[in-house]
């Protein structure tokens, strides 16, 4: 595909087949090409010491393109013609002290004032001595509009989070995400690290996609370095992503039905994914199956009884799903809270290129798996279902059909499972890599470049929440508060993902 911006970022200086670093003038033109090719698609923005990045993919197909330019204290915004740059610019500014001009939203995001330093990954750190402000949230007007207040802390086992809800009676009238509370300094605790010593901070990023993160980061490592993965090694790793993905939407669903007063299905989806967890112990040691991708391959081969493990798991969870999605299906009373509600319409989410199954829910025909090939599935024949109605019904049927695909594709990677190495040795050297792997919400990306040392310089992981989270708060317009869990349930965001 071409147009302005993607010719644009090909006329920049290639500093590796995947990025094109641009003077600043050129960047300053970057927005006004995008209006000019909607179809261009942001993925992410970050920066590094001196420099901003940004990841962008054709929605018609085709390889990730990076774009770069130098910046030392401001650089031109990008969220004028990307909305879904607006988050991306806001974490520039806290983490790396860079401003973007005329960025449509400059209030702080993840420094909430209490860290001992402002801009913590800036080549010069400032110490903060001030007093934390209090938090900026966008107004909303109109006669008997009052807010109300969640979190951070909310009931139950549940990451932290604050939203602020400006309400019309019943009605959402506008809804507003605070996140941050949960960073961890992620990406500062990467650098100057081995890769394979900071794979176990990639594998933390978000406890529920510990396989997805840990997979993208080694993808980034073994593309920085020049490293082949065993075809063992990648077996294992698909193997791992989709038992992943399995207990997540089993979590989600029975999560789903309790949020409408419909007990019965969360019980028995709690019964069946705890099952998943023990098979995934069994064969791999651990039940989130963290620490097991690393770069090179994987740290533990396949337990000798996890195949049968693992097989007797998901043939319950393939014996009770057809009547389990019966009742779902079939119950009025649930049906009334779940359809037509929340909905995402697929304008929006293809401007903020959504994916996994909230994209998917609403239109935007893209799945990592397949559209960026990787082994193993470069070699599986599978089908990514596609709606268009983008509510809470249609975000649970896609996870419904994406189950079925996940146990076809389980039996089949154990099919093929053959003996051989599990993981290789990783050169010393520098270099830079780029990584997608298709988690349980969408396709997770990370990047990477490593010094002389072949230690971290800087590195970026962009979990699918980052372009999530926005659209949330779209679609719980004009839906009463009491939908609202239903609604933030149905999309899942990650907190932790995005507060690195």
């Amino acid at each position: 595909m071409s147009g302005p911006a993607t010719r644009l970022i090909l006329s920049g200086t290639a500093r590796t087949p995947f990025r094109r670093e641009l003077e600043p003038a050129a960047w300053a033109g970057l927005p006004g090409a995008l209006r000019q090719q909607p179809d261009l698609e942001l993925l992410a923005l970050w920066a590094e010491i001196g420099a901003v990045h940004a990841a962008f993919r054709p929605s018609g197909g085709g390889s990730l393109l990076l774009a770069s330019t130098a910046a030392e204290g401001n650089y031109p915004a990008l969220s004028p013609a990307r909305p879904a740059a607006s988050w991306f610019e806001r974490a520039i500014a806290d983490l790396w002290g860079l401003r973007a001009e005329g960025g449509v939203d400059g209030r702080p995001w993840l420094d909430h004032g209490r860290w001992g330093f402002a801009a913590p990954l800036s080549a010069r750190p400032l110490a903060q001595a001030s007093e934390p402000p209090q938090p900026e949230f966008l107004p909303a007007e109109g006669e008997g509009v009052h807010q109300i207040p969640v979190g951070p802390i909310h009931a139950g086992i549940i990451e932290p989070g604050h939203f602020r809800l400006h309400v019309q009676g019943e009605a959402i009238v506008r809804l507003e995400a605070r996140l941050g509370y949960a960073h961890k300094g992620t990406l500062g605790l990467m650098r100057g690290r081995s890769p394979r010593s900071a794979a176990r901070l990639a594998a933390r990023l978000s406890g529920d996609s510990t396989v997805a993160h840990a997979w993208a980061f080694a993808q980034a490592a073994e593309a920085a370095l020049g490293v082949a993965v065993p075809p063992r090694a990648a077996l294992l790793r698909g193997l791992m992503a989709e038992l992943e993905r399995i207990g997540n939407h089993l979590s989600d669903w029975g999560s789903l039905c309790n949020d409408a007063a419909f007990a019965w299905p969360h019980a028995r989806c709690g019964a069946l994914r705890e099952g998943v967890l023990r098979a995934s112990e069994a064969a791999f040691g651990h039940r989130l199956l963290m620490d097991r991708v690393v770069p090179g391959g994987v740290s533990i081969d396949i337990a000798p009884s996890g195949v049968a493990a693992i097989r007797e798991a998901l043939a319950l969870v393939a014996a009770e799903m057809p009547a389990l999605r019966r009742v779902t299906e079939d119950h009025a009373s649930l049906q009334d809270r779940l359809a037509g509600t929340g909905v995402l319409r697929p304008d929006w989410a293809a401007a903020f290129a959504a994916g996994g199954f909230v994209g998917r829910a609403s239109g935007r025909d893209f799945d990592a798996r397949r559209d960026l090939p990787y082994a193993p599935y470069d070699a599986l024949p599978f089908t990514v279902p596609v709606l268009q109605a983008g509510d809470v019904e249609a975000r649970l049927s896609i996870r419904l059909e994406e189950l079925a695909q996940s146990l076809a594709l389980v039996a089949a990677l154990l099919e093929r499972l053959e003996p051989g190495d599990t993981l290789v040795s990783l050169p010393v050297r520098s270099g830079e890599g780029l990584g997608v792997v298709e988690g349980f919400r969408g396709e997770v990306l990370c990047w990477m470049a490593l010094g002389e040392d072949g230690l971290i310089r800087s590195a970026f992981l962009r979990d699918p929440s980052w372009l999530q989270w926005p659209l949330l708060e779209v679609a719980v317009e004009g839906n009463i508060v009491a939908d609202f869990p239903l609604c933030n349930k149905s999309f899942n965001c990650s907190y932790s993902g995005v507060d690195l």
